[in-house]
C-alpha cells in the first residue's frame, strides 16, 4: 500500500466528496441557507426516490437482501455495546455514555456513505449500500431515538414513527414491483431516474450544511472515544462481521464501507431535540468527518484488492 497509491484513492474518491460538502459549508457560513428545509426535501423526495431507483435496479436477491439487514444490525448492536463498555471503563456520565453510544453506533451512510461507495466501487456496491442505509435509518429511528429521548419517547410512539418514513414507502414499493414484475412507464422511470442522479449532490451539500452548526464539547475524554472508536474500531468491526456472514465482493466492500463511516449527521439533529449533550454529539460528528479520510482511504485500496 504505496503513498501514492493512497493519494490516488483519496483524490478520486473523498476529495470530490470533500469539495462538493465544503461548497455547502461555505454556503451554509457566509449566506443565509435554511438547512432544516433542504433536509427534509431530501427526506421526503431525494433519498426515497434514490433507494427506490437503486432496489429497482438491483440485481440482489432475497437471501442477499437479508444477509446485508442482519449484516447492518450487527455492526449497530456491536458498535453500541463497544460504546456502552469503553464508557463504563472511562466512567463517563448518563449523559455523556449515551452521547457517545449514539454517535458511536449510527454512522453517516447516506449523504456521506452513498456517493462514497458509489465512487469507489460502483453501483452493485451502492445497491448493498443503500440497504445498509435503508436499515440504519429505520434502527436509528427507534432505537437510537429512544436512547436519546431518556426515557421522554416510548418504544410504541418510535416504531409508529416508523410510518412516517417516506423511505419505508419507498422501500415496499419497490419490492412489490420488483415481486410482480411490473414495467414502469417511460415517464415515470425518468422521472425518478431524475431524481435519483441528484439526491447525491444535494446530500452531499446539505452533510456542508449542517457541518455549519459545530459546537465545542469541553469533556475531551468523550469526545476522544466517541470518534476513534467509531474511526477506528468500526471498520475492524465491519470486517469481522463480513467474515462471519459470508460477504464477498462487491458485497463486502460495499457493506464493510458503510460500517466504517464517521458518525451520523442526523444524530445532532435527535441530540438537540432531546438535550443529550448536543455540543458533544455535533463536535464528534465534525471531528470524526474531518478525520475520516485518514481510515476511510486505506480502507478502500484493501477492500479493493
Amino acid at each position: 500500500m504505496s503513498f501514492s497509491e493512497l493519494l490516488t484513492t483519496f483524490a478520486n474518491n473523498l476529495l470530490p466528496i470533500f469539495l462538493v460538502s465544503g461548497a455547502g459549508f461555505l454556503l451554509g457560513k457566509f449566506l443565509t441557507v435554511d438547512s432544516r428545509s433542504l433536509g427534509r426535501v431530501v427526506f421526503y423526495v431525494f433519498s426515497p426516490l434514490l433507494v427506490f431507483d437503486l432496489m429497482i435496479k438491483s440485481t440482489l436477491n432475497l437471501q442477499q437482501a437479508f444477509t446485508t439487514v442482519a449484516f447492518t444490525a450487527s455492526v449497530i448492536t456491536v458498535m453500541g455495546l463497544i460504546a456502552f463498555l469503553l464508557g463504563k471503563l472511562f466512567r463517563l456520565e448518563r449523559p455523556y455514555l449515551l452521547a457517545v453510544i449514539l454517535t458511536v453506533a449510527f454512522g453517516n451512510t447516506g449523504n456521506y456513505g452513498l456517493p462514497l461507495v458509489k465512487f469507489a466501487f460502483g453501483d452493485n456496491a451502492l445497491a448493498v449500500a443503500s440497504l445498509f442505509y435503508v436499515t440504519t435509518t429505520i434502527l436509528f429511528n427507534t432505537v437510537g431515538v429512544v436512547i436519546a429521548s431518556l426515557g421522554h419517547m416510548d418504544l410504541k410512539s418510535a416504531l409508529l414513527g416508523l410510518f412516517k418514513l417516506p423511505i419505508i414507502y419507498g422501500v415496499t414499493l419497490a419490492l412489490l414491483i420488483k415481486g410482480i414484475g411490473i414495467q414502469l412507464p417511460l415517464p415515470v422511470s425518468r422521472t425518478i431516474e431524475i431524481a435519483a442522479n441528484g439526491a447525491i449532490p444535494v446530500m452531499l451539500i446539505l452533510l456542508g450544511l449542517e457541518l455549519t452548526r459545530i459546537q465545542w464539547s469541553h469533556n475531551f475524554r468523550a469526545l476522544g472515544l466517541g470518534v476513534l472508536t467509531k474511526l477506528l474500531i468500526a471498520p475492524l468491526v465491519g470486517l469481522l462481521l463480513a467474515s462471519l456472514f459470508g460477504l464477498q465482493h462487491t458485497a463486502r466492500q460495499g457493506s464493510v464501507l458503510e460500517a466504517s463511516m464517521p458518525a451520523a449527521v442526523a444524530t445532532t439533529v435527535v441530540a438537540t431535540e432531546y438535550k443529550l449533550e448536543p455540543s458533544l454529539v455535533t463536535a464528534i460528528v465534525f471531528l470524526g468527518t474531518v478525520l475520516s479520510p485518514l481510515t476511510l482511504t486505506p480502507l478502500i485500496v484493501y477492500l479493493a484488492r
